[in-house]
């Protein structure tokens, strides 16, 4: 395959270190849906406490808060694909564990959080190394189709992951933490075959060992730190996700079922747009196309907030979701292309730790607001706050704007 012609969807997966990156990275995408299924609900079998359920996810979290930078830089100091197989087999054996030990009837919930701090540790680590890795696999010019793919593939994760955890789990509560260190396990083997990456050598110098020049060079680069911070404040006022179980009990008059189709609905509007964007590229405008589409990701979110309708509630939360994947697609692309490679996973660990923040902090301010508020009145200024946002920032970084073209 010519590295100076792009390569089309076919061409990417018959392309072998990309089809063994992307192989890859759904595993461990499967895994770590599959594995918040089981661990949640081992812990409130355990211990029947929502506060406990609570302290998986800020367990989870804080290896990112604590360690991002440490990460970033080891992404930047080691070879990557080395990094990130060192993760999987750290995971692998963690599963293992997990595995072993509720089998025997041993487990307890302390082992439990331990266990998912090491695996937040590993996945710490393991995130900005992997989005370091993508633009040394795809072919040049190729970086967008080849992060849709990969981004179509963690959505087809999100949406049968956690359906196949509570399936192995109901079957054996063991079976889980099996089946997740089994696919960790073969992703590390095909993380192995992704074979020599031409990967920028670190340079030896103040700036190479400073684990924060990450920060400073996205201060430094405007388009890069609007894209960043557009997501963080997009996502900060315009997530309805904490939300769901109000509309569908309270608003919408459905059960369990029309939570999880609710729930469903941003990941398979998205896993759409996924394929769209693998056979059909944006080949101009695109920093004008990221901001139209996260203004209909708040124009979505406010039909979502003001419908009575399933349907439409459904069809909104769809459309939401092909909208981020749009600005999520850009955007990768952009920071990524933007960077030098010996950057690239410290810039990937500030973006990850932005993207972090603005999921937590979101469902935290969508939680206060809605009790402050209401569940409407919340949902409603979060998709007026997100246009707000995106229209402001297009006036404060107009070279971000002005962006014709990735690649």
């Amino acid at each position: 395959m010519s590295s100076a012609m792009p390569a089309g969807a076919r061409d990417l997966l018959g392309h072998r270190p990309f089809l063994f990156f992307l192989s890859s990275r759904s595993l461990s995408r499967f895994s770590s849906q599959i594995g918040a299924v089981a661990i949640g609900w081992q812990i409130y079998d355990l211990t029947g406490s929502a506060f406990e359920l609570g302290m998986v996810g800020l367990i989870q979290f804080l290896p990112t808060a604590l360690l991002v930078f440490v990460a970033g830089h080891a992404a930047d100091r080691f070879e990557r694909k080395r990094v990130v197989q060192a993760c999987q087999v750290a995971e692998a054996l963690t599963a293992l564990f997990l595995a072993g030990s509720t089998f025997a009837g041993t487990i307890s919930e302390i082992q439990i959080f331990v266990a998912t701090f090491v695996l937040g540790i590993a996945g710490a680590f393991e995130s900005p190394a992997t989005a370091a890795l993508l633009p040394l696999i795809a072919p040049q010019g190729s970086l967008q189709r080849a992060t849709a793919i990969s981004s179509g593939a963690a959505q087809v994760a999100t949406i049968t992951g956690p359906a196949l955890g509570g399936f192995a789990y109901a079957l054996m509560p063991s079976a889980p933490y099996g089946i997740m260190m089994v696919f960790w396990l073969f992703g590390a083997l095909l993380t192995g075959g992704i074979g020599r990456l031409q990967q920028a050598a670190a340079k030896n110098g103040e700036v190479s060992d400073d684990l924060f020049a990450g920060v400073t060079f996205v201060r430094s680069n405007p388009a890069i730190l609007g894209t960043i911070s557009l997501d963080l404040f997009a996502v900060l006022f315009g997530g309805v996700t904490a939300l769901l179980p109000i509309y569908a009990r309270d608003i919408l008059h459905t059960g369990p079922l029309g939570l999880g189709i609710l729930r469903a609905a941003p990941a398979l509007g998205a896993l759409l747009m996924t394929m769209v964007l693998a056979r059909h590229t944006i080949n101009r405008r695109v920093g004008m196309r990221m901001f139209q589409s996260v203004i209909v990701f708040g124009v979505a979110t406010v039909v979502f907030a003001l419908s009575h309708w399933m349907w439409l509630s459904a069809l909104a939360l769809a459309v939401l979701g092909a909208a981020d994947t749009i600005s999520v697609v850009i955007r990768f692309s952009l920071v990524q292309l933007a960077t030098p490679d010996e950057m690239r996973g410290r810039v990937g660990a500030v973006n990850f730790l932005f993207i972090n923040a603005s999921n937590q902090l979101g469902q935290f301010e969508s939680g206060v607001t809605a009790a402050l508020l209401g569940a409407v009145p919340s949902a409603v200024l979060g998709g007026v706050a997100t246009v707000a946002v995106a229209l402001l920032w297009m006036k404060l970084f107009p070279t971000l704007r002005d962006v014709e073209k990735l690649e």
